[in-house]
């Protein structure tokens, strides 16, 4: 059966979906160009023309899944409602027992970036953006007199550690933690970073 003639943006979308089920499969040091083109019965010549090379190819394939997420966050950060409301859902939706579903990806992201300048560029970027996204939030909070909080870049800074750190033991070790603790854990660390009475 012929295959449809794609557009240039359709087929690299196309590969880009490709290269991350293969790197959920596999993980980043282990996926080969050829995975990427055998899974749609594509040659390697044609994912490389698009991307040239695996390491161009892992951090669009990055890029493009964090994008979704960033994406959502901002949705849930630009509703109108109060800085805290738009908070607790991000934070509860971040979080790894929420709905952000690149968390597997994000880890394996991190660890290839140790040694590929070219992905460490891309997701401290993107990294810098979730935390800039909670920060402007944050602030909207305090100057409209919603909490109290002396440096929301750090509060920023704090929260996302914490949810990365809970996301690496709820991702790689299932079970270690029971997903209602961390949730709590989360609400918590929102609570004392804004100076509120924490939930009862």
């Amino acid at each position: 059966m012929a295959r449809v003639r794609l557009s240039v943006a359709e087929r690299r979308e196309e590969l880009l979906r490709a290269a991350i089920e293969q790197i959920e499969a596999r993980g980043v040091a282990a996926v080969r160009i050829a995975d990427v083109a055998s899974a749609l019965g594509v040659s390697n010549a044609l994912v490389l023309y698009h991307f040239s090379t695996k390491e161009k190819l892992v951090a669009a394939a990055f890029t493009y899944a964090a994008e979704d997420d960033l994406t959502h966050l901002r949705k849930l950060l630009g509703r109108r409602t109060s800085a805290l409301r738009r908070l607790r859902a991000a934070v509860r939706w971040y979080a790894p027992t929420g709905q952000a579903k690149g968390w597997r990806l994000w880890i394996e992201g991190w660890a290839v970036a140790l040694r590929e300048p070219a992905l460490r560029d891309v997701t401290k970027g993107l990294d810098q953006q979730w935390k800039a996204a909670i920060a402007e939030v944050i602030a909207e909070g305090v100057a409209a007199g919603e909490f109290r909080c002396p440096d929301p870049t750090a509060a920023a800074l704090r929260l996302t550690a914490l949810l990365d750190g809970l996301a690496v033991q709820l991702t790689s070790y299932p079970g270690a933690i029971p997903r209602s603790r961390a949730q709590e854990w989360a609400d918590e660390a929102l609570a004392r970073e804004l100076g509120l009475p924490e939930e009862k």
